[in-house]
């Protein structure tokens, strides 16, 4: 058996419980990962409150977690990258939250020493949705990027990506956290009444090329194609309505680009420049709290539970 934290049925934060599960067998292509940490996503509370039904149906009892950092445990068939005893991080669909987890090992890379289990766990959810909008947008060097919430987990990553590709981003967040955009290469404004007209100020030349909604507050779509000039500039990953307004929404359906991900976060690493800061630290059996805090909004990089 394996002990898990998860949900019998929607709700507030108080419907997360431990559980017993049966120790998960790796089927071919998979790895059984003893997890050491897992990186809290606000996925993870919109699916726990139901908010996401239609969308992304869960089966019950459903175990969060879609990103973990642990040590290989069990290979399935077919998996030579791997083996028992590896030092690992990486994405799965559900079930991190819990002491053993089932991951394909596609979605897997190693985990270089000198990166610790809290920040590799923070990595995959953040870096591989950073890669693929900017992919998406087709932004390029020489570009001026606008993000709204750029200083949660998603956007640091996208900052740090975008800044290393010659791409000018400017972003959106609270006053509080403008000095924290610069540390990291962007151009902060605050969001609000006038926000078009401080962007405009705020941009090289008053223009902005594309635009990425990561923090789905109201009006913030009209307002990236009125300052792209066209829709198709403009992605959301925080507003499933979006294709309403003529903006494509970027979720699972999409190419996952982990590896590619996982190869820009590393090179940032490795270069002594990549900066995950983490908000908070919590046991796994307070997963609750770390639900709170990442419902309350105004997260400074990543919440990440240990086990």
């Amino acid at each position: 058996m394996t002990k898990a934290i998860a949900f019998p049925e929607y709700g507030g934060p108080d419907v997360l419980r431990p559980l017993d599960l049966d120790l998960p067998a790796p089927g071919p292509g998979q790895v059984r990962v003893e997890v050491r940490a897992v990186g809290v996503n606000p996925l993870d509370h919109k699916l726990r409150s139901g908010e996401l039904d239609g969308f992304f149906p869960v089966t019950f009892p459903a175990v969060p977690g879609y990103e973990l950092s642990g040590v290989v445990a069990e290979v399935g068939e077919g998996v030579t990258e791997f083996a028992p005893g590896d030092e690992v991080f990486g994405a799965l669909m559900g079930g991190g939250y819990a002491q053993h987890a089932l991951v394909e090992a596609s979605w897997l890379a190693p985990k270089p020493a000198t990166l610790s289990w809290e920040e590799a766990a923070g990595i995959p959810v953040a870096g591989e949705t950073a890669e693929r909008v900017l992919g998406i947008l087709g932004a390029k060097a020489g570009e001026t990027l606008l993000v709204h919430g750029a200083s949660g987990g998603v956007g640091t990553l996208l900052l740090q990506f975008a800044r290393a590709r010659g791409i000018t981003v400017v972003g959106t967040a609270s006053e509080a956290n403008h000095a924290y955009l610069r540390e990291l290469g962007a151009i902060p404004v605050t969001y609000g009444e006038g926000l078009a007209e401080r962007v405009r100020a705020a941009a090289p030349g008053g223009r902005v090329d594309r635009a990425l909604d990561a923090s789905g507050r109201g009006g913030e779509l009209a307002l990236s194609v009125e300052l792209t000039g066209d829709a198709q500039r403009v992605v959301s990953i925080a507003n499933p309505a979006a294709p309403a307004e003529g903006v494509r929404f970027s979720g699972a359906e999409d190419e996952p680009q982990h590896r590619r991900a996982y190869a820009a976060a590393l090179a940032l690493h490795e270069a002594g420049t990549l900066r995950l800061p983490l908000h908070r630290v919590l046991p796994l059996a307070e997963a609750a709290e770390a639900h709170r805090i990442s419902e309350e909004g105004h997260v400074r990089g990543k919440i990440v539970l240990t086990v």
